[in-house]
């Protein structure tokens, strides 16, 4: 990702532009206006971290593929694959929970949310919640095998889930071969003609025998707070694993993980008819990336009188390695980075760094009181020993340049 130094004029103007008004306006980045070193906003640490579930534990041998939710009662939902029999991608995987009241300072026991034939080797996983804001539902699709879509529900704020429903007629195309929801997030349009509208990533596989598959990545929406669901047109080509916003004009911006096409860096297409059709995806070179999944999130400025002509913060999180002497993107999952942009994800001028070593999945979320969690793959000598949960104000990553360590937040 390129330095502050090397930014584009425009955006440099915005970065100053951009710190000068986090100095005049805190709220808009966060913070407490009337914010002093004896308030407790104030002496609370930049960059608080925590594992959420250690490999190894409470049954499972590998916890993977982190998923994070806010519901509109401001409960913490936070989902991933529990692996029984291995580190691998199949096998006997399970669909596992916990909950938090507390803005994630605390959490209850792990639960499974589904599984299949006990010990069978059944892959349940690729979770990507979504949550209707009007009524509260939660609606949560996954994966069987990477050959179905299943979809479960909660109308208690993720206390009980439905018996899931096989979807996998209206969300798949006849000739696929592979598919997957998310992981991450969905999201529901709030303005626009089509506001209202359930939107969750997704990718698929056609011709997986033949040698030259085809991935791309696609959506799956609703319009009538999740009864039925239909999908979009493929988001060609190349993409995989995906997360999406709504920007100011109404329409959406998707990020993607690239599987085949300039892989080595992110992909993003746009959508102006509530992501049913998409441009050809473009590659991001401001966004390095493994092939691995990322994870993108829109945040609302808290104080609406200070808004620029965004109204909304953008943030991005992945594994950034550094950049190699020939200048060649790096393959190694490590550096998990968290960035930030002020203009609806044209530019990224600022960052953080919330793990040096090794990084994988990511999955970011907002809490009401402004803070930003990521829950994300990390360990010492592997990406997939623990799951992290990274607390941070927007502010941190604001004045943040990308070359501070975790340890030194």
């Amino acid at each position: 990702m390129s330095r502050t130094s090397c930014l584009p004029a425009r955006a440099a103007l915005l970065l100053v532009w951009t710190l000068a008004a986090s100095a005049r306006f805190p709220q808009a980045l966060g913070q407490d206006a009337a914010s002093s070193p004896k308030d407790e906003s104030a002496s609370k640490p930049a960059l608080a971290q925590s594992t959420l579930w250690t490999s190894g534990k409470d049954g499972y041998h590998t916890y993977r593929i982190p998923s994070l939710l806010v519901t509109a009662k401001g409960t913490v939902l936070a989902f991933c694959e529990g692996r029984k029999t291995g580190r691998g991608d199949h096998g006997d995987v399970d669909l596992v929970m916990k909950r938090s009241t507390d803005g994630g300072h605390t959490w209850s026991d792990q639960r499974i949310v589904h599984e299949e034939g006990g010990d069978a080797l059944v892959t349940i996983g690729n979770p990507c919640p979504v949550v209707d804001r009007k009524s509260g539902t939660i609606w949560l699709p996954f994966t069987r095998d990477n050959k179905a879509v299943l979809l479960t529900s909660s109308t208690d704020d993720g206390l009980t889930w439905s018996k899931p429903e096989n979807i996998s007629k209206s969300v798949m195309g006849p000739d696929w071969d592979w598919a997957a929801t998310g992981p991450g997030i969905g999201i529901q349009l709030d303005h626009g003609p089509h506001a209202g509208r359930l939107v969750v990533p997704c990718d698929h596989k056609r011709n997986l025998s033949a040698k030259n598959a085809e991935w791309n990545s696609h959506m799956m929406f609703s319009d009538d707070a999740g009864k039925t669901w239909r999908i979009s047109q493929p988001i060609q080509a190349g993409g995989n694993e995906c997360q999406v916003i709504q920007r100011s004009n109404g329409s959406l911006l998707v990020n993607t993980r690239m599987q085949g096409n300039f892989e080595g860096y992110r992909g993003i297409a746009s959508s102006a008819d509530g992501g049913e059709t998409w441009t050809v995806i473009a590659q991001e070179k401001q966004l390095p990336c493994p092939k691995c999944e990322g994870s993108l999130l829109r945040v609302p400025w808290l104080n609406k009188a200070t808004r620029t002509n965004e109204d909304y913060l953008v943030f991005f999180s992945n594994p950034h390695p550094p950049e190699p002497k020939d200048g060649k993107p790096s393959g190694a999952r490590v550096r998990m980075t968290v960035r930030i942009s002020f203009d609806a994800g044209r530019t990224w001028p600022k960052s953080r760094v919330l793990n040096d070593g090794p990084s994988a999945y990511s999955s970011l979320a907002a809490l009401p009181n402004g803070e930003i969690l990521c829950l994300y793959e990390a360990g010492e000598k592997s990406a997939y020993e623990s799951l992290r949960l990274a607390r941070f104000r927007p502010d941190w990553v604001a004045h943040g340049d990308g070359l501070d360590s975790a340890a030194n937040p």
